[in-house]
């Protein structure tokens, strides 16, 4: 995953546990998720709108 191996990750986890605390991991998580699945919407509802202008022309 990105060229890093289980230890690196391990350090990044303990560092944002220790930045952000246990509380907050999660709700930074759901935050993300939330934020990738609205990018990922836009692009299919991008595509579509590119593909009925083509029909159009």
């Amino acid at each position: 995953m990105f060229g890093l191996g289980s230890q690196e990750l391990l350090i990044i986890l303990l560092i944002a546990l220790v930045l952000f605390g246990a509380k907050r991991l999660p709700e930074i998580g759901a935050g993300l998720g939330k934020g990738i699945r609205a990018f990922k919407e836009g692009l299919k509802e991008g595509e579509t709108t590119e593909e009925l202008e083509k029909k159009k022309v």
